[in-house]
């Protein structure tokens, strides 16, 4: 199961969704410092990856990432603890389901045609 792996979407209420793109976004925001560092990061535009961290933003209670506007030092996002969380939580439920599905993932995989040479 090398290159197989699983990815996990979760569905909220009002058509509020998360899932392995928001996630990586958060996590690039975080170890970059910046919305646009992680944008270039996951080659995307500044203004998808901004209106995906907005939509996470607002999609809870409490804030998951703050930022601050550039100056003279440029501005910076971070995640908050609650951003942090997120990311920790929507992993150890992804890595979860890759193990509780172990086997039938590598059923499918076993069934898979041969792969065309790139």
């Amino acid at each position: 199961m090398a290159g197989t792996r699983v990815t996990i979407r979760i569905d909220f209420e009002g058509q509020r969704q998360i899932g392995h793109g928001k996630i990586r976004l958060l996590e690039l925001i975080d170890q970059h410092g910046s919305i646009s560092s992680a944008a270039r990061a996951m080659k995307m535009s500044y203004r998808r990856a901004w209106l995906l961290s907005a939509e996470v933003n607002q999609m809870f209670a409490q804030p998951v990432i703050e930022t601050q506007l550039g100056g003279k030092g440029g501005g910076h996002a971070r995640l908050t603890p609650l951003g942090r969380n997120l990311c920790k939580l929507y992993r150890d439920i992804e890595t979860g389901a890759s193990k509780r599905f172990a086997d039938e993932v590598a059923q499918l995989e076993a069934a898979l045609a041969v792969a065309p040479e790139a």
